[in-house]
């Protein structure tokens, strides 16, 4: 079976469980058990910290698995995992902070000073892109505490919503340090049977399928024929759109996969060159 690792609780969890069920995987198990076997696609699904994924996957513990691109950065493994797919989800931006009302106000006035993270690996790679050195003071947990208590003068941290650290009275400095989402990885340097690297292609190409389903949908509309070019260029689609004569002569139908987010701008532009009976089909999963 092919062995692929699951967060197995946290932001990451939810959405990785949909996108494999989406994908035509079955993840049933137990409460709170460690693994569940998909005997239909010869898949055994290992649920595990996303830390320990991003950790072990690049070592050949596990064929491939889904985490976060700043716990790879953070785990220092990104030269032995090779990232497969970026999944569109568990979006964060990765930061440092500083008390709103204290003297540091840049990057560079961090010089010297210390800073609580999780991730001390990722924060004194940050630490030296700048040309500054940092005292790193590691924290499992509870990061946004660290200045008040005393522990330090600043932290780095994830950010997703930049609530915890408003209630903190923390403000970010600069660019973000990383920009990071779920990805699908695997061992860079792990060879598999020929059975598994099979199944990683059938997992590779689901996967992509579902991703292209939630970004696109299917728009059907007809149109004169003398506004055709103009409406075509409007819905260029993947490759082509298709196009039918319809029975009333001078008109045409056209069908075309359009971009979910730009559904409404598209409506809008095609009826104003004369479009009608403009029809939009949500997609379940595609192969582009």
């Amino acid at each position: 079976m092919l062995r692929v690792a699951v967060p197995n609780k946290g932001s990451l969890h939810g959405p990785t469980t949909q996108l494999l069920d989406e994908a035509g995987y079955r993840l049933h198990r137990e409460h709170r058990a460690l693994f569940a076997e998909d005997r239909t696609n010869n898949v055994r699904f290992i649920f595990w910290r996303a830390g320990d994924i991003a950790r072990n996957v690049g070592a050949g513990v596990l064929d491939v698995g889904i985490t976060g691109q700043d716990l790879l950065a953070g785990a220092g493994t990104a030269a032995s995992t090779k990232e497969l797919l970026p999944l569109g989800f568990g979006s964060s931006e990765f930061y440092f902070a500083v008390a709103a009302d204290g003297p540091v106000r840049s990057v560079e006035d961090l010089d010297g000073k210390r800073v609580a993270t999780s991730f001390p690996r990722l924060v004194e790679q940050a630490a030296h892109r700048y040309g500054i050195k940092i005292h790193t003071v590691e924290l499992d947990g509870a990061v946004e505490t660290a200045v008040e208590l005393g522990l330090a003068e600043a932290i780095a941290d994830v950010v997703e919503t930049g609530s915890s650290l408003r209630a903190a009275g923390l403000v970010t400095l600069g660019e973000p340090i990383l920009r990071s989402q779920a990805v699908l990885v695997r061992g860079s340097e792990t060879a598999l049977t020929e059975e598994r690297e099979q199944a990683v292609q059938v997992l590779l190409q689901r996967l992509r399928g579902v991703l292209d389903a939630r970004s696109f949908v299917v728009m059907d509309y007809n149109c004169p024929k003398s506004a055709l070019e103009t409406a075509t260029a409007i819905t260029p689609g993947k490759e082509s759109p298709t196009v039918s004569n319809l029975a009333e002569p001078g008109l045409v139908a056209v069908r075309s996969m359009v971009p979910r987010a730009d559904v409404q701008d598209v409506m809008d532009r095609l009826a104003e060159v004369g479009a009608t009976e403009i029809l939009v089909t949500r997609l379940e999963a595609c192969r582009l």
